[in-house]
């Protein structure tokens, strides 16, 4: 008898419907085969559904059973087929009919007892169900808060296989799993770090605030323990919240990725992402056997936080180049070419040389000239390219640090940056693919950079007296144009250049 049942397979971030089909006849020795592009973990799962059955208290037929994966040129990856081959095996033997299972989509790993454990990228399963207008998405209990917060398809999370069983055999009719969104979006958007923790830097705090108003990369420049990391981690606390739509992207990056925890259903706020120097370029980008996204995918509409810039390979650090462009990425593969979405704010952090020091007024450098000069040239000047904002972070003397003296909260630096933000989603609400000063191109700074005549002058000046060069000029206007949203001047004034010049610390030869 043959029996067919839906369920997906997960390609990048996107769900792609699987027909399950199974076929049992009582011709031929008993053998069980599975066909259509099986991974090793999906041929693995005959054996997982053999046990689980039995301990269910199931007859497993010794009869000739073959399961086609459809489409056949599509490649399977994953524990998730489990369930639906089962539930196929049952159906196929006559214990279910086939009626109850038409219009489900089935998605879970078994255990040898019959327990359904969770998988990865249920949330894309349910988007998937969703568009085609299934009646229901059965998974595994732990992934139905994530999967239930898609609107318009009920999600049913059952522990079991015998749960199942009951559900289809109309036994049991548990109502279909709800969540609260506003309510989880608001559980998932607290920060714990905040930005009135962090004593003085009130030059890199305020370089902050213009990076996050503008969408800005950002390279800090300071000696060791002079608080760059924990500047980096309260970037994402004064970014603006994020929409629902962005929670559910990023979601779903997270899920494909197993790295949801604690049963949260959504994933609220701006992820940041500070991977380890030795880094390989797949792990960064994505990719591999079974292609994963990296992580700058995992940090999608957040923070990509770069620590020892100059530490990671430099063919590590060119991949950078297309997700910095693009906000996106392309994993080209023998089998298929997968595009991860990757749009996300590059944060990175160096010492001025190699001992850390050059510079410090406390601590003699010990490097040389040529010491020096090779370890910054370990960053490519096209990766530079990309970075608008170069500040210092000196040492913070002990007055400083022993002062009760509470900076500004990240509540209120995050209100200045969401009102400029404003100012820019309407100055390029006719261009889809700018949101932000930070992706403006050369026709937008003609555009909308228009200097204040006494603004002109010094820029003029600056140029001359620094030596600034052509990638400098650009980058000024558009850091000028964001500190100018942060006053909501329509035009760039001279003290709006002053600034942006300031946060251009390579090119002015400080270092």
């Amino acid at each position: 008898m043959l029996s067919k049942i839906l369920s997906a397979s997960i390609i990048g971030i996107d769900a792609h419907i699987v027909e399950v089909e199974v076929d049992i006849t009582l011709r031929g020795l008993p053998h069980f085969s599975m066909v259509g592009l099986p991974d090793a973990a999906v041929k693995e799962s005959k054996d997982r559904v053999r046990a689980a059955l039995k301990n269910i208290g199931f007859h497993f037929p010794l009869k000739q059973i073959t399961v086609n994966l459809a489409p056949a040129d599509l490649k399977k990856e994953g524990s998730s087929f489990d369930l639906p081959i089962a539930v196929g095996i049952i159906s196929a033997e006559g214990v279910l009919e086939h009626g109850p299972t038409e219009g489900y989509l089935f998605t879970g790993e078994l255990s040898l007892d019959g327990k359904i454990k969770p998988v990865r990228g249920s949330l894309s399963m349910a988007l998937k169900a969703k568009d085609l207008g299934l009646k229901g998405l059965i998974l595994p209990r732990e992934n139905a808060a994530e999967a239930a917060v898609v609107e318009g398809v009920p999600v049913f999370g059952l522990k079991s296989l015998p749960d199942v069983i009951d559900f289809l055999g109309g036994v049991n009719q548990d109502p279909p799993f709800e969540v609260d969104v506003r309510k989880a979006m608001l559980e998932s958007s607290l920060y714990e770090e905040d930005f009135a923790e962090v004593k003085g830097q009130e030059h890199a705090k305020r370089a902050f605030e213009v990076a996050a108003a503008g969408g800005h990369n950002v390279l800090m420049i300071g000696p060791p323990g002079s608080g760059k990391t924990m500047l980096a981690k309260r970037l994402p606390t004064i970014l603006p919240g994020m929409t629902f739509d962005e929670a559910l992207e990023t979601t779903r990056i997270h899920s494909v990725a197993g790295l949801l925890r604690d049963g949260k259903p959504l994933l609220a706020i701006r992820p940041f992402r500070s991977p380890h120097h030795t880094i390989s370029d797949i792990a960064l980008i994505g990719g591999g056997q079974i292609p994963k996204p990296g992580e700058v995918s995992i940090a999608h509409n957040g923070v990509l936080f770069l620590d020892e810039l100059p530490e990671f390979k430099r063919n590590v650090l060119e991949v950078l180049r297309q997700p910095l462009e693009n906000g996106e990425v392309t994993v080209s593969r023998a089998v298929a070419s997968i595009t991860y979405p990757a749009s996300f704010m590059l944060l990175a952090a160096m010492n001025p040389c190699p001992c850390g020091y050059f510079g410090d007024e406390r601590h003699q450098c010990t490097c040389t000239h040529g010491q020096i000069h090779r370890y910054r040239h370990r960053v490519s000047g096209p990766l530079l390219d990309r970075i608008d904002i170069h500040i210092e972070v000196p040492a913070v003397p002990y007055k400083e640090l022993s002062n009760e003296y509470s900076g500004e909260k990240s509540e209120d630096i995050r209100r200045r940056v969401m009102a400029a933000r404003e100012i820019q989603l309407e100055r390029f609400k006719n261009d889809r693919k700018v949101y932000s000063n930070g992706q403006m191109k050369t026709r937008h700074i003609k555009k909308y950079c228009i200097l204040h005549s006494d603004a002109q002058s010094l820029l003029e000046s600056a140029m001359y007296k620094l030596s600034l060069s052509a990638r400098a000029y650009t980058r000024i206007l558009k850091l000028s144009r964001t500190i100018a949203d942060l006053e909501a001047s329509e035009e760039i004034k001279s003290h709006h250049v002053s600034e942006a010049i300031q946060y251009r610390t390579l090119d002015r030869g400080v270092f």
